[in-house]
């Protein structure tokens, strides 16, 4: 120690600060690359519904500097259907989303909290019900609405999404009951409460924000979700994802009222987000920190 200088000192202290400056500024870079990596396809979509058609069947399409037009725009909200796609995209995607909590809820609890014979085996059969693509149930599906007459309906639709998204939403609530502390229930117990006065007064309000953010992802997934809004649904419930759908043709494809729709499909659910942006946050980072 005795012979380090004050010299020596003060050159350690500002290579150190170089080198955290040269570290923040690379990090900085990476993550601003990466924002633009993940950024650019949704400004490339929203460039090509402001373009006009010549603009975006160009061999050399110009990137930024363009004219712009909003007659895609013009064209898909003038569209009577338009409002249809979205009021039936709404329904389904919110019935789903009620009626997969007021299940899921319940059942996740259950399982979360209350051991029974094949209890284990019954929350891995639940999750292997995701397992499977969509499209290996989707001809039962059809043959059981056509007979039960719930095709192109609401209710048929809303209980299709149920089917696929309820598995997600009982094992991820299951993950935040169990992270609650079992001894205020233990203790409500003990004043007399019974199971389902400790469960409503006691766990959930402690996992609302789980709720919250999973019904957050099942809004999100049912909104999205296009295969069986295709096969089950035609022209009374068609959804905005079948309706976006119309517009690849057999030898054209409408790029221009294709993208348009598009973005007017994202806007609701980034307004979504961003309108329940703490929610969801503290859904997903729920017992991260204890």
């Amino acid at each position: 120690m005795s012979g380090v200088t004050a010299i020596d000192i003060h050159a350690r202290v500002r290579l150190y600060r170089t080198r955290s400056v040269v570290g923040d500024v690379l990090r900085r870079a990476g993550l601003a690359a990466f924002a633009v990596w993940c950024l650019f396809p949704v400004y490339w979509l929203i460039a090509m519904s402001l373009k006009p058609e010549r603009e975006v069947m160009s061999r050399r399409p110009k990137i930024f500097f363009f004219e712009y037009q909003f007659g895609n725009y013009a064209e898909i909200i003038l569209d009577p259907n338009t409002l249809s796609y979205f009021f039936n995209s709404t329904v389904v995607a919110v019935g789903s989303t009620a009626l997969s909590l007021a299940i899921g809820v319940p059942s996740a609890y259950v399982i979360a909290r209350y051991r029974f014979r094949g209890s284990s085996d019954f929350a891995f059969w639940i999750l292997t019900t995701r397992m499977s693509p969509p499209v290996a149930v989707l001809i039962p599906f059809f043959v059981m609405y056509v007979t039960l007459g719930l095709s192109d309906t609401h209710v048929g639709l809303i209980l299709a999404h149920v089917a696929v998204n309820l598995s997600i939403v009982v094992w991820l609530l299951r993950g935040f009951f169990e992270d609650l502390p079992y001894e205020m229930e233990e203790a409500a117990f003990m004043d007399g409460a019974t199971y389902f006065q400790a469960f409503r007064h006691i766990a959930l309000p402690l996992a609302l924000p789980g709720i919250a953010a999973v019904g957050i992802l099942s809004f999100l997934f049912s909104w999205n979700e296009f295969l069986f809004a295709l096969v089950l649904a035609d022209e009374t419930v068609r959804t905005v994802p079948v309706g976006i759908y119309g517009f690849i043709g057999f030898q054209t494809i409408a790029w221009g009222n294709l993208s348009a729709s598009a973005v007017l499909m994202i806007i609701p659910v980034v307004m979504f987000i961003f309108v329940f942006q703490r929610s969801l946050i503290r859904g997903l980072t729920l017992g991260a920190v204890k």
